[in-house]
């Protein structure tokens, strides 16, 4: 059933006097123990993937303290050690039958993804499988093996307190979801719910659920308001009331989850909670998807996470955590589907925000608008000649200030051309005030919002005490400079830095921009 505008809908042919003792039993089970947090998902569909470390980077300039991986993947672990942040691995769907199956194989895929970086790096769940029920049900008679067997390894290494199981859930499972007080799971998977929910209850897990109001709205036929999916205020008229317990619904996320809690309760689970494993908003989409657009990704994503930093909670319990972690990171470009599919991530891959999300009052994670912080940087891997090319070029016909490359001076260290190149390319990129074209490099460059800085040598347009720029112009030497009117040509000879001073006409074989 879905929702109408501004309807109360009617209640089954239940007994209302027995819905509403169900409820009143059912409706402060969940405790409220910590608050809410904001996560990401990591999908990894991208022709242009950033490296861990820049990965790490940018959750670190935004704050974000929570972070979902789709696999278990060493480089990524590695990357995120020592830096506190949370962390949910997970067990890729083609794994779990093996996992499902044997005990063994479960212990060593735990020695080998979770034992082999804790403590350093902060796991602290693992999601087996996804989306199992709907997506791969020929693996649903080993899925809750699989749960156990993964929690039996983590006993065996004392790791089962710090480390939660659990499997992420679509909300399709869920049916007759509005009002959220008549929601059940669909029947035909009680052997599985079941042992399930008894198992997360016996390790003190939680309940992962996938919630999507863009595919509620979208396949609601315009039954469901654009603004209650949204999180748009409505005035009382238009609220969505459960006739069952008279609770008020503002938005789809509210109900579904409390949809679920109600389904837990039908099955006799009340004490569990619930974690969003996944929520968000395209920003854009092919014909078939007018609503898919940057405006109504901002104003969901932003409204969600408002809604969960101020632990809102549910009508159905008020306060209580929802923890939500948001779909996705990065846009994949190579995501396979239609154009919406591509197009769920906050940032692009080079750092770049897809959008400037609204969160004025919704404290520090993710609030960091980083439009206007970035940085040009040689790429990983390219061309050592292009780049020696590169480097030349800034620093010469390009006009960079490229004497703290020099030996002794800040940005020496590290000696090598990745670095300095980086250095000079960025340095040009500021100061041409970031204009689009301006780092490419032939290629080699690329835009990030990423600080290059490291240690004493403070990149320009870092803001740092030694940047060479500050609001795109230059701080360029005098014309006293004994750098000033000259070309300077840097280059490696030996794994040593050189600078020389040409004099009369150089001729560059090549136009880098």
């Amino acid at each position: 059933m879905v929702l109408e505008e501004g309807r109360v809908l009617a209640v089954r042919k239940e007994s209302m006097a027995a819905l509403l003792l169900f409820f009143l039993l059912a409706v402060s089970a969940v405790s409220a123990d910590e608050d809410a947090f904001i996560g990401v998902n990591l999908g990894t569909d991208l022709s242009d993937m950033p490296s861990p470390t820049q990965v790490v980077a940018l959750l670190k300039a935004q704050n974000i303290r929570h972070i979902r991986l789709y696999d278990a993947d060493r480089a990524m672990l590695l990357a995120l050690a020592n830096t506190g942040i949370q962390v949910t691995v997970s067990v890729p769907n083609d794994q779990l039958l093996g996992i499902g199956q044997s005990n063994a194989t479960a212990a060593n895929w735990i020695a080998r993804n979770v034992i082999a970086h804790v403590p350093a790096t902060n796991i602290t769940s693992i999601a087996v499988g996804s989306e199992v029920l709907s997506a791969l049900p020929n693996a649903a008679p080993v899925l809750v093996s699989a749960l156990k067997f993964i929690h039996s390894a983590l006993v065996a290494s004392n790791l089962d307190r710090q480390i939660k199981v659990s499997t992420p859930h679509s909300s399709a499972i869920i049916l007759d979801s509005f009002p959220p007080s008549q929601a059940f799971f669909n029947r035909s998977w009680d052997p599985v719910m079941v042992p399930l929910l008894k198992f997360l209850q016996s390790t003190d897990s939680y309940l992962m659920l996938n919630v999507y109001p863009y595919y509620d709205y979208m396949q609601s036929n315009g039954v469901i308001p654009l603004d209650y999916a949204l999180f748009r205020p409505l005035p009382p008229n238009k609220e969505a009331v459960d006739a069952n317990t008279l609770l008020h619904y503002t938005n789809v996320f509210d109900a579904i989850v409390d949809a679920a809690y109600f389904a837990m309760s039908y099955l006799n689970f009340t004490k569990l909670p619930i974690v969003v494993t996944e929520s968000g908003w395209p920003s854009k989409g092919d014909s078939s998807e007018p609503d898919a657009t940057l405006d109504n990704a901002n104003t969901y994503n932003s409204n969600l996470i408002r809604h969960v930093l101020n632990n809102t909670g549910t009508p159905k319990h008020p306060g209580i955590a929802v923890s939500t972690y948001i779909y996705e990171l990065y846009n994949e470009d190579l995501r396979p589907g239609s154009v919406s599919e591509k197009n769920w991530g906050l940032f692009n891959a080079n750092g770049v925000p897809v959008y400037t999300l609204h969160l004025t009052g919704a404290g520090t994670v993710l609030a960091n608008d980083t439009t206007n912080q970035t940085f040009c940087v040689a790429k990983e891997g390219a061309d050592q000649k292009m780049l020696q090319a590169a480097l030349d070029w800034a620093c010469g016909p390009g006009k960079v200030d490229c004497s703290p490359l020099l030996q002794g001076q800040p940005c020496y260290e590290p000696d090598n051309v990745l670095t300095h190149a980086t250095y000079a390319v960025n340095a040009y990129f500021q100061r041409m005030a970031k204009s689009s074209g301006t780092c490419d490099f032939k290629g080699v460059a690329t835009v990030t919002t990423t600080d290059p800085s490291h240690g004493t040598c403070i990149f320009p347009g870092s803001g740092g005490r030694n940047s060479s720029f500050i609001n795109g112009t230059s701080l360029a030497p005098s014309s006293n400079s004994t750098t000033s009117g000259c070309l300077s040509l840097f280059f490696y000879s030996g794994g040593s830095f050189t600078s020389s001073v040409i004099i009369g006409l150089l001729v560059l074989s090549a136009v880098f921009l």
